[in-house]
């Protein structure tokens, strides 16, 4: 019996594989295709006609799982690049994978670096589309609420409070863990709200108290305490800077730490030292260790650019894995040392990162009280009331704010030193730039007096 049925069950088995794979190839891929397949070039071939014949059958979550994993090896390699493609199709077969929206955005806004560990900033809009999308196939989890808000706030370094936004959504969640609701008043302050921060941290220690009386478990009194911590710091400086004055019309006469402004002294020089490499230096009168300020090197019209930054939720419609091409956006940190800062920037490495395919690019120099550190903050406080600039001050950029702004025009013939400028070295620098006297920088040894310190008549 089994001899008599064998062949016509093998002929059975071979005519159905058969027509399986005529079926995925010339009806169901074409119509995944059409209908279904991300507008990404390269990425439909990431899956056979089997794996979309089992995705379309019902098991696109087992694909999305297998996929993943498949990706772990990419990971490991470093071979980045082609983990794009995989991140996008498992957020399409299975959009519950929170871990791979959330690892998906870290991945695209901080693993694609040039040869200086500079990240490539053009990603960004894709990895905000990504983590608003995870959040709208995801709204009752508060993970890619607080991942997106996490993105504005560290990666972009946002002051505007796009970051506050998310995490009030997050909040929401009944799921939000508790120690990351205390991001939420970094947020306001980086806004320059710190009476909003003061009544988050109350509604935090009241929410707290009440839990404490609930349980007494470990946890609870640790997140009480911290709560507490920072209430009572922030009051501190609310008070050290001026806030309660400024806003409650106290004492007329007293003195505060952000009395009188201090001036930065910014100035700035910078040198096209080779093709594709930037020699930067200048000056920032603010001894204490902790001023970053922020380079950026840009097309003339790249889009959506804003004085020292970008408007980088513009492009952020729809999950675009490429970033765009032919465009250039190079951002950096000076980092000063005794009142000086000196950066090599070399941009040489990575023509696909920085083309310089444009005729006209901007140079610009920024900075921004609301990322200072908080021992910088104590003298000019959020929004820059104990900070000024006899050169270089702009209240015009920013609402509210009193920040550092200056940029200067630089043509590509001089960025990749062709033409006149094959022999001759560009240069741009402010009217009140100085070259240091040997020893200015101090060598290896960093001077760390208190800010409050600093005798107010300016070298």
């Amino acid at each position: 019996m089994k001899k008599r049925t064998r062949g016509p069950l093998l002929a059975l088995a071979a005519g159905l594989f058969a027509f399986q794979g005529l079926l995925g190839n010339f009806y169901l891929h074409p119509k995944w295709v059409e209908n279904y397949a991300p507008k990404q070039q390269g990425l439909s071939a990431n899956l056979n006609p089997d794996q979309l014949l089992a995705a379309l059958a019902g098991f696109r979550e087992m694909v999305a799982g297998i996929l993943w994993v498949r990706a772990d090896s990419f990971f490991d390699s470093g071979n980045y690049d082609a983990i794009l493609p995989i991140i996008r199709l498992v957020t399409l077969l299975d959009s519950r994978q929170i871990d791979v929206y959330a690892t998906g955005m870290w991945h695209i806004g901080y693993n694609f670096t040039d040869i200086e560990n500079r990240s490539d900033r053009r990603y960004l809009p894709s990895a905000l589309a990504l983590g608003a999308e995870g959040s709208s196939k995801n709204p009752e989890t508060y993970e890619l609420f607080f991942e997106t808000g996490w993105l504005w706030h560290h990666k972009i370094e946002n002051t505007r409070g796009e970051q506050v936004e998310w995490w009030q959504k997050a909040a929401e969640r009944e799921d939000m863990i508790a120690a990351r609701k205390n991001l939420l008043a970094s947020g306001f302050l980086r806004q320059g709200k710190p009476d909003q921060a003061l009544n988050e941290y109350q509604r935090l220690l009241d929410e707290a108290e009440a839990e404490l009386k609930k349980s007494n478990e470990y946890g609870n009194f640790q997140n009480r305490d911290t709560i507490e911590r920072n209430l009572d710091t922030l009051m501190v400086r609310l008070s050290q800077r001026g806030f309660f004055r400024n806003n409650f019309q106290s004492e007329v006469g007293a003195k505060y730490d952000t009395d009188p402004p201090f001036d930065v002294g910014f100035s700035v020089k910078a040198t096209v030292i080779e093709s594709k490499v930037l020699q930067i230096e200048g000056t920032w009168n603010v001894l204490p260790v902790g001023t970053r300020v922020r380079v950026i090197l840009r097309d003339a019209d790249y889009p959506h650019a804003q004085m020292g930054t970008v408007d980088w939720d513009a492009d952020a419609t729809a999950v675009n894995l490429d970033p765009p091409t032919g465009i250039t956006y190079m951002q950096d940190q000076l980092f000063v040392r005794n009142r000086r800062f000196n950066k090599r920037i070399n941009m040489s490495a990575d023509p696909t990162m920085y083309p310089f395919t444009k005729d006209k690019y901007i140079l610009e120099f920024y900075y921004n009280p609301r990322l200072a550190p908080p021992h910088i903050q104590d003298k000019f406080s959020w929004n820059g009331e104990g900070m000024t600039d006899k050169n270089f001050l702009r209240t015009d950029i920013q609402p509210g704010v009193r920040l550092m702004y200056t940029s200067f025009e630089v043509s590509r013939d001089e960025i990749l030193r062709r033409g006149e400028w094959r022999d001759k070295t560009p240069i741009r620098q402010t009217a009140n730039f100085k070259d240091a006297n040997r020893g200015d920088a101090g060598g290896d040894l960093i001077k760390v007096p208190g800010l409050l310190s600093q005798p107010k008549t300016q070298p």
